[in-house]
């Protein structure tokens, strides 16, 4: 892979994205009759963004705790209450104020922390009330929630989907290559505060290259120690024992070390594990415990010692077969839930080349979980400075059919057919002449047993399929609704998230009550929409069909990005109309939000090929 140097890379502000679910349930928190609620989460996850997304556009008195002021009374509602005030009469100070923020209440003064308890127990006022996990509480903030006095939103940092969603709604119309989000998602795990920090620095030091042939942008190199970063690895950076400090520094230039190896320090490793900054897993392998970590350790070592430290290619070498060979288990017991692959991993932010072998097991085994554009970001790593592996092209052009570009995957392969495929073998016969539409598009597609499944003709797997796959091929041929939807929850579990939407896909058509066929379309649209652009067959039932002509035209323009204000204007509406066909249209496709609609208006009915 080769980059071209541009002064425009990413761009700044950032849009709010994703948290769905989590904004309506802080809206419905507001509502009438309703006290408010706390929101709670580690440091970064984007909590007071999500409250002032809620709030936006409402009236609402806003105050905050700082570290420097925990010590002076009332000091965070210094602009609405007087300082000499007694707590009932900043009570009464706050009697007209119908709705009140509180972000950071974990670093309130104990008097305002004192205030807002009461303003929850009495309940006229709204109260919004946001606190970082981990953190020393005064009690009484505590006590909002162990009390009972508000529910309380526990957020998740922001997972590898909706992190995506944001880099792409952040980078000012570059787009990222799937290993640069997943690098950054990696070192960031959802702490939305350290993802921009890291973001502007890769920006400003112009360390993105565009990939060759591509309108993709790509970051490879090291990590940028900035003053967040640094603040964010302080307890690691800043260890005064030298044997912790030379254990971490060993395993951040080539972990996982095996833990009875002769240079780790023993008793070091007990003291570090202690303090959760290493893992021991059940095989004795020794890791860092968080994937920012390691790339920070290396970036602060001077050349000498990163010389030292560093692995040869002789060392690299076994660890990368390793990788490759506990991957291929996986595959072969079909579990392709994520698991670390560091060495992989680091070769690809060092920008040095991958070997093929490896490139093909890493795409084989995003391709099986669904992540087709990262699928295909491997593939294309072993295809570079001039490659020519045939797994890796057979795998890059898998990926492209998966995402319903079959001439691209083609034009791949040069015009030649491509066998393997999902989990089986390839085929050793040709269908016969006569097999039809469904035989022609199986043997297009893989011509393997579980891929005519995945196409609708299980007649054609009949004794060729084991465990869940074989379920699968049983519930489909029997038209089984309820199997269909448990073989989906199987395959989710074991990490086929394409295969699992699949079979909700194919449960929809076989539900007799539209009740559970409803259920089975908003899984397979929730599970589609983190298969990375997949466009298959079988996804292709949950185009619309159930809608009006003007509820198919609503949800149509509301697919593509525009306001319910802007349908409006388009379609000589209300803005109340355009929200209520909406609504009916939800109701009827099973989906939650306008987040889902891409997914059910977007898909391409299938085609014989």
């Amino acid at each position: 892979m080769t980059f071209e140097r541009d002064a425009k890379t990413l761009e700044l502000p950032w849009p709010f994205t994703g948290r769905e679910h989590e904004l309506e349930l802080v809206r419905g928190s507001l509502t009438a009759g309703r006290n408010g609620i706390v929101i709670t989460g580690p440091a970064g996850c984007g909590k007071t963004r999500l409250v002032t997304e809620a709030v936006r556009g409402t009236d609402c008195a806003r105050v905050a705790g700082t570290p420097e002021t925990r010590r002076i009374r009332f000091a965070a509602f210094a602009h609405l209450v007087p300082e000499t005030a007694s707590l009932h009469g900043a009570f009464q100070h706050l009697s007209g104020v119908r709705q009140l923020l509180v972000d950071d209440a974990h670093l309130l003064d104990d008097a305002s922390a004192a205030l807002v308890h009461q303003l929850a127990v009495h309940g006229r006022t709204r109260l919004l009330v946001v606190t970082a996990d981990g953190a020393p509480a005064p009690g009484a903030i505590s006590r909002l929630w162990t009390g009972e006095l508000l529910p309380r939103l526990a957020l998740e940092p922001l997972p590898r989907e909706e992190t995506a969603e944001l880099l792409a709604g952040g980078a000012g119309g570059a787009r990222l290559e799937p290993l640069t989000v997943n690098r950054l998602h990696r070192l960031c795990q959802g702490d939305l505060r350290l993802l921009r920090d890291l973001v502007g620095a890769v920006r400003e030091r112009r360390l993105t290259g565009r990939v060759a042939d591509s309108d993709e942008w790509a970051w490879r190199g090291p990590v940028p120690v900035t003053a967040t970063v640094r603040e964010r690895t302080a307890h690691v950076l800043d260890r005064t024992c030298p044997e912790e400090r030379e254990t971490l520094e060993r395993l951040a230039f080539a972990e996982p070390l095996p833990l009875d190896l002769d240079e780790l320090h023993l008793l070091a490793l007990e003291h570090l594990e202690a303090d959760s900054l290493v893992h021991v897993d059940n095989h004795g392998a020794v890791r860092l415990a968080h994937p920012l970590h390691g790339p920070v350790l290396r970036a602060a070592a001077g050349r000498l010692r990163a010389r030292r430290l560093s692995r040869t290619p002789e060392q690299c070498g076994p660890a990368l077969d390793a990788e490759r060979a506990a991957l291929t288990g996986r595959i072969e017991r079909a579990d392709v839930r994520a698991m670390p692959t560091p060495v992989g991993e680091w070769l690809v932010a060092e920008d040095a080349p991958v070997p093929a072998g490896y490139a093909a097991v890493r795409a084989r085994f995003a391709r099986l979980r669904g992540e087709l554009r990262e699928a295909a970001a491997w593939a294309r790593e072993g295809l570079r400075d001039g490659g020519d592996d045939p797994s890796c092209r057979l795998e890059l052009a898998l990926a492209a059919a998966q995402s319903g570009d079959t001439p691209a995957a083609h034009e791949i392969l040069g015009g030649r057919p491509h066998g393997g495929g999902a989990v089986t073998r390839p085929a050793t016969a040709r269908g016969d002449a006569d097999g039809g539409a469904a035989d022609r598009a199986v043997e297009a597609f893989t011509g393997e047993a579980y891929d005519a499944v995945r196409l609708g003709a299980p007649e054609r797997a009949v004794g060729r399929l084991t465990g869940v796959f074989a379920a699968h091929a049983d519930a489909l041929a029997r038209g089984d609704g309820l199997a269909l939807d448990q073989v989906a929850e199987e395959l989710e579990k074991r990490g086929f998230l394409l295969f699992a939407a699949e079979a909700h896909a194919q449960a929809v058509r076989a539900h007799r009550d539209p009740r559970a066929a409803r259920t089975a379309r908003t899984r397979a649209v929730a599970l589609a929409r983190r298969c990375q652009g997949a466009r298959t067959p079988a996804l292709s039932g949950l185009v619309l069909g159930e809608l009006t002509a003007r509820q198919r035209q609503i949800v149509t323009l509301a697919a593509t990005g525009l306001s319910n204000r802007q349908i409006a204007e388009k379609l000589t509406l209300s803005v109340r109309t355009v929200g209520n066909h909406l609504y009916s249209a939800y109701a009827r496709l099973g989906a939650s939000d306008r987040g889902a609609l891409p997914w059910l208006v977007e898909l391409p009915v299938a085609q014989p090929a």
